[in-house]
């Protein structure tokens, strides 16, 4: 079958999911680059973008014949397509777990952090105090759930990546953790330290170094990686 095609953005984080799925799974790739710019966004759109989502927004996997976009259902594909490294638990409790964390991650709290990037210099207005409170709540379940273990859902899986990659742009909108939440802490520290985050992570802290945006503290490290071109 022909070479996986990734259209992506450089400050996407659904697509940083996927990116970083394919690569703990070492999976091969090529990263297709969408008009992109801090004022207009992604604007004009990619005509493939257009042609395979009807929501008009990356990232959209074609491998082959097949065109698919969401996430969750291309790390999906990905788990069908190569079952090892296996990314969901084994035991259909944990793998039920893992699936409702990572959805909600993606649904529940990454809505809150996009309000958050149009209340920018209004943090203290209701709305981004709602949404700060809300992602403070998802916190503290995050870690009451992590409590004990190296991984949310126990062996490293998809849940971690959505969460690490929502809970990283919340950080960025001021939805950060605290003294209050070690065990995320020292999970967020694991995951910054993997291979396939490292790839994925890095070039973006570059992007946003380049167009003059302050980065995360605990992606200072990462400030100079290579871009995640391909795989």
């Amino acid at each position: 079958m022909n070479r996986m095609r990734l259209f992506y953005g450089p400050l996407n984080m659904f697509g940083a999911k996927v990116q970083i799925a394919a690569f703990e799974k070492g999976l091969d790739f090529d990263v297709v680059m969408v008009p992109f710019d801090m004022d207009r966004l992604y604007e004009p759109k990619h005509p493939e973008v257009l042609r395979i989502n009807p929501k008009r927004q990356v990232p959209v996997l074609i491998h082959g014949d097949l065109e698919i976009f969401d996430s969750t259902q291309i790390c999906e594909y990905f788990e069908h397509l190569k079952s090892e490294p296996a990314l969901w638990p084994a035991d259909p409790a944990a793998r039920a777990r893992a699936r409702l964390i990572e959805h909600k991650s993606d649904e529940v709290y990454f809505p809150d952090i996009i309000r958050l990037m149009s209340l920018q210099d209004r943090l203290g207005d209701a709305p981004a105090v709602a949404a700060l409170t809300a992602g403070g709540r998802f916190h503290a379940e995050m870690e009451r759930q992590i409590d004990g273990r190296d991984y949310l859902a126990g062996d490293f899986s998809f849940a971690d990546i959505a969460f690490f990659m929502a809970q990283l742009f919340g950080e960025r909108m001021g939805a950060r953790l605290t003294a209050d939440h070690p065990n995320l802490i020292a999970w967020r520290a694991r995951m910054t330290q993997r291979p396939a985050v490292r790839r994925v992570v890095g070039p973006m802290v570059a992007y946003l170094i380049s167009v003059g945006r302050p980065i995360p503290h605990f992606l200072a490290d990462l400030a100079g990686e290579r871009p995640a071109a391909s795989a």
